[in-house]
């Protein structure tokens, strides 16, 4: 039995083979923690590849979590099955896929709940009471990336991802908001550009600023930022101009600076979490 766990706390014990090993899974009920956490403090997570997570809040503060490693995994997956399966039948399953299937799943979610505790970390360290999650629904289905970019980027469980954050608010008292992200990443934040919905966009409508390289954004004034960065502020504006609860939220202290600068903060597995702060660093010309 898990020493972390009370026998009499377990509502429901589930036996799951899989992968030639059974995994035993122990419901229980955990009470909610009641933290008192501002809600007027919000936190705007937009997803990706590379850059797993890209964080902006209203305090001030935006940070990365590196998505690298766990594309790095899934290559190395793609291509240990492929070769094996190479000139079997279809269908074709043994002993060995097993293994690595099973290792490569147990990476994955120990990714998912580090990069997740992160988030939370951050947001009980810097009294953040909202999380807006920026989704799509459906993202995956039709996408079209090319051979190479499909392997890497379907695989990524960024559902399940946005699923553990969601339920770590939820145990923190933590609102948990997601919202479809549509035109957040062509629209400029610093200009305020305004941010249609999915369908609505206005036949004249065209941002101030475009991207003019993948992970770098040129605005009207011609000042650099991060990419995802500027996508992450838009998603907390797209929230609050929708929402009447978030009316009072206040956007004054994301700058250009939070947009821009970067340090090395510590990470899962090694790999690199960017914390974005407005101290250390130079602002990109």
């Amino acid at each position: 039995m898990p020493s972390n766990l009370d026998f009499a706390d377990i509502k429901e014990l589930r036996i799951l083979p899989l992968n030639n090993c059974f995994y035993f899974e122990f419901i229980y009920k955990k009470e909610t923690e009641k933290v008192e956490l501002n809600p007027d403090n919000v936190l705007g997570i937009d997803p990706g590849l590379n850059n797993w997570l890209t964080c902006v809040s209203s305090v001030g503060t935006s940070f990365i979590v590196d998505g690298k490693h766990i594309k790095s995994m899934n290559r190395w997956y793609n291509k240990l099955l492929s070769t094996i399966k190479e000139n079997k039948p279809q269908g074709f399953w043994n002993n060995k896929l097993a293994a690595i299937t099973e290792k490569r799943n147990r990476q994955i979610k120990d990714g998912i709940n580090k990069a997740a505790r992160i988030v939370i970390n951050h947001c009980l360290k810097n009294n953040i009471g909202t999380v807006i999650f920026g989704w799509n629904k459906g993202n995956k289905n039709e996408i079209e990336l090319g051979k190479k970019n499909n392997s890497e980027f379907v695989p990524i469980p960024t559902a399940r991802l946005k699923d553990r954050i969601a339920g770590l608010c939820e145990q923190y008292s933590i609102q948990f908001i997601e919202t479809e992200e549509s035109y957040t990443s062509k629209a400029s934040f610093l200009d305020g550009d305004y941010l249609p919905k999915y369908g609505e966009k206005p036949k004249d409508w065209k941002p101030s600023g475009r991207r003019q390289e993948r992970g770098l954004y040129r605005t009207a004034n011609n000042w650099y930022i991060n990419a995802d960065a500027n996508g992450a502020a838009n998603i907390i504006r797209k929230v609050v101009m929708s929402l009447s609860s978030l009316r009072s939220i206040s956007l004054k202290q994301v700058s250009r600076a939070i947009l821009t600068q970067s340090k090395q903060a510590p990470s899962f597995y090694g790999g690199a979490c960017l914390d974005f702060a407005p101290e250390n660093q130079a602002l990109v010309s």
